[in-house]
Order: C-alpha cells, then sequence, then structure tokens
C-alpha cells in the first residue's frame, strides 16, 4: 500500500514488488516505474539509492526501509526533487512443488 497511490495505479504493469538483496543491490517496481536499488545496510534499516524509467522518462531518488514489529515493511520514498511517499510492504510467501 502506498499513501500517494492506490493499488489500481501500484500494480499497473506487474504487481508492485521490491527486492533486497544481500550483495547491495535490489529492485522496485510499481505503477509504470521500474528501477534499481543500490543498498546500504544498517541494524534497523536499509538504505538506498535508486535509478530507472518511469513512463519512458529516466528517474532517480533515494529512501530507505525498515522492518516493522509486525513483520511488514515501511519504505520511504523518494523522487530527486519530487514526490516523497510511505509504501508498506509484507513478505511474499510462496511454495514451491516439488
Amino acid at each position: 500500500e502506498a499513501d500517494l497511490w492506490d493499488r489500481d495505479y501500484l500494480d499497473l504493469v506487474e504487481p508492485a514488488k521490491i527486492t533486497i538483496g544481500a550483495n547491495g543491490h535490489g529492485e522496485i517496481a510499481f505503477g509504470a516505474m521500474q528501477a534499481g536499488l543500490d543498498l546500504g545496510y544498517s541494524t534497523s534499516m536499509v538504505s538506498f539509492t535508486w535509478a530507472g524509467c518511469d513512463e519512458m522518462d529516466e528517474v532517480s531518488g533515494d529512501g530507505h526501509a525498515e522492518l516493522l514489529d509486525d513483520g511488514t515493511m515501511e519504505i520511504t520514498f523518494a523522487y530527486h526533487n519530487g514526490d516523497e511517499a510511505i509504501l508498506k510492504a509484507k513478505q511474499e510467501t510462496s511454495s514451491t512443488a516439488c
């Protein structure tokens, strides 16, 4: 969920997602925006800068993500010289049949 956008917008092109890798890189996608993340880690949060495309325009910004007590993640996501949003995410659970 997000404070600026509704669910239909978040899932406009594909289901909204954020991937945080252990190797200092990740990805985020929502609406028509897709971006790569450069990550920095601390004990309580992950900070990031990001760069990508939104409706064929180059965009960039920064933010941070914090794991909350209820298992959700709160993400502050800011466009360079633009909007700032608070996003909430929960870990996707999936099972693979063998």
